[in-house]
């Protein structure tokens, strides 16, 4: 099993893997366009046979800030660490990139606490990060917790 950045291929099965979770109620649903259009974002887990096991994007959305989004891993590979796994994938990226501020909106807000997030108000991101959520179904009576890590 490996992570690794995702391609052109794996659009279709990560849209199946994140529309099986937002049909849950777990996290946000995204378009087949929205995930073409940001393909580089996202890194896949695949299973020995090549199998996408799990997806996370890694939105770079200011100079100092990016953001974990679309976070799954399937049912039958959960509570094995691959979660954390994809999340240090991208904290890692992240610092690649020179940026040590990465946040979060999630339903799950206490499995990234214990990966070190901090929750905070919603109001202390910027504006930007907004434009996705107009978007949303539930915009805008927003019920995900914000949280966000610190690197420095």
């Amino acid at each position: 099993m490996k992570i690794r950045k995702a391609k052109i291929n794996d659009v279709k099965p990560i849209h199946e893997l994140l529309t099986h979770f937002s049909e849950k109620g777990l996290l946000l649903p995204r378009s087949l366009s929205d995930l073409y259009d940001h393909l580089r974002d996202y890194n896949v887990f695949e299973d020995q046979h090549g199998q996408i096991i799990g997806a996370v994007a890694l939105n770079v959305s200011w100079e100092d800030l990016a953001e974990i989004r679309s976070l799954a891993v399937k049912e039958d590979y959960q509570a094995q660490g691959l979660g954390r796994r994809l999340v240090e994938y991208c904290l890692s990226d992240a610092i690649t990139l020179g940026i040590y501020r990465v946040f979060t909106l999630t339903y799950q807000p206490d499995f990234f606490r214990k990966l070190g997030f901090k929750e905070v108000e919603k109001a202390v991101l910027p504006h930007k990060i907004w434009a996705d959520c107009v978007h949303c179904p539930k915009f805008p009576n927003c019920d995900e917790t914000a949280l966000l890590i610190d690197m420095y």
